[in-house]
């Protein structure tokens, strides 16, 4: 069963929150990152993103930009913009995107359930950016950014957050300038805190990661360095923990994920339609934005015109949990036989984009002349998602796509 327990957090005054919070470091790039921060002297981007802080040219990965983060993360504990909790909570986060509001649960997962298997993941990770993140956590000795879980809903746990949002005012309450609503509350009576660590004991068999699979694993290999470091360790040191955020399984929605592709392997416009003829139903459907109906179906963008592909029988196999999806019927349909594109994690000729940016992305991609084609796939479910973990596989890169992120900056996990 799952370990979930309060913590000491390290957070924000009031005023500060939605200033001093940010997104999650990996949507953003450098450029982009340094103007998020304009403005915003407490931004925690000069800790998450602390090469802003550094000239232009500087190498995000050099000694200079990670000792910059310590020192920044030093001095805005000095200055109170960061205060630590006295006693161990729990802690309620919840999001609100289009009139929909999600409540997850703050607090500090295993290092030796992700070593174990009792949180579960469904993407693979690169060591070059585990390897990043776990030098960020080592040296600030704390996880700064939470991950993104997910669990099986537990009625008893759904009851005790929806008193406490009904009847206790948020500490925290703004609406970010991308319009998502971020509402933060401390459940301070310690025996609901206790009980809330009790129903995850005997409740959740497992965690899934949704978001952040990088994260976590920097935050348990760290953990696990750790203890091999210290002779005296006894596992209760909170370098056996790691932030995350646990949202019930029923409240989320996953996102498409599309793809842009820069060429067609030297094919023309009306030689992809016929090799594609053989593996899809094809439909124009002219200049109006063509979004994809249901599981199997494809938009495709191509030469100013919208198409709808769907899959013929033998493409798929909708007895494999990763044979079914939409993002392997891509792959071994398109991608590698037609297009030429063996290695989605490292070929510079495929570009991802997330769904919240809409198809219109998709388009002026495509248009601009930078791509050549675009595909906009049916998104996962989140039932397709805890089938993959459960059963030990792994979704093809950039399947999933979950919004909106969490906020950085809203409560720190120290890790002594």
């Amino acid at each position: 069963m799952a370990v979930f327990k309060p913590f000491r957090g390290l957070r924000p005054p009031r005023a500060l929150a939605e200033d001093l919070s940010c997104l999650p470091y990996d949507v953003m790039n450098t450029d982009e990152a340094r103007k998020m921060a304009k403005g915003k002297e407490c931004s925690l981007l000069h800790i998450t993103r602390s090469e802003i802080d550094l000239t232009p040219d500087i190498d995000t990965h050099s000694d200079l930009v990670y000792n910059k983060s310590v020192e920044n993360f030093g001095k805005w504990q000095k200055k109170g913009w960061l205060v630590q909790d006295e006693t161990p909570h729990f802690y309620i986060y919840a999001q609100t995107m289009k009139g929909r509001t999600q409540y997850g649960i703050v607090g500090c997962a295993s290092v030796d359930d992700y070593l174990n298997g009792i949180i579960k993941k469904h993407e693979l990770t690169r060591t070059d950016k585990e390897q990043d993140r776990m030098v960020h956590v080592r040296v600030n000795n704390a996880n700064i950014e939470p991950v993104f879980f997910t669990y099986p809903q537990v009625k008893e746990i759904d009851d005790i957050v929806e008193k406490i949002v009904s009847k206790e005012k948020p500490e925290y309450d703004f609406v970010a300038k991308d319009g998502f609503g971020h509402h933060f509350w401390v459940i301070k009576k310690p025996e609901i805190n206790k009980l809330i660590e009790k129903l995850f004991a005997e409740k959740v068999p497992h965690a899934y990661v949704a978001d952040g699979h990088h994260r976590t694993a920097a935050a348990a290999l760290v953990g696990k360095e750790k203890r091999e470091n210290n002779p005296s360790h006894n596992g209760t040191e909170e370098y056996n923990f790691f932030l995350a955020v646990q949202f019930p399984a029923d409240q989320l929605q996953i996102i498409d994920y599309n793809r842009t592709i820069k060429d067609l392997n030297g094919q023309s416009a009306g030689e992809l339609l016929t090799r594609l003829e053989c593996r899809f139903v094809i439909e124009e459907k002219g200049v109006k934005i063509y979004k994809p109906k249901k599981l199997h179906n494809f938009s495709m963008y191509l030469d100013g015109k919208w198409f709808s592909l769907t899959a013929k029988d033998g493409t798929f196999n909708d007895n494999d949990p990763i044979g079914v999806l939409d993002v392997t019927i891509l792959t071994n349909q398109i991608l590698c036989p037609i297009l030429d594109i063996q290695d989605l994690r490292r070929s510079k000729r495929i570009d991802f984009v997330g769904g919240i940016r809409g198809l219109d992305e998709l388009k002026k991609r495509v248009d601009s002349g930078e791509m050549k084609v675009a595909f906009a796939l049916y998104p996962v479910s989140m039932n397709q998602l805890i089938t993959i973990a459960d059963s030990g596989n792994i979704m093809p890169p950039k399947s999933t796509w979950f919004e909106p992120k969490l906020r950085s900056g809203l409560v720190i996990h120290l890790l002594d």
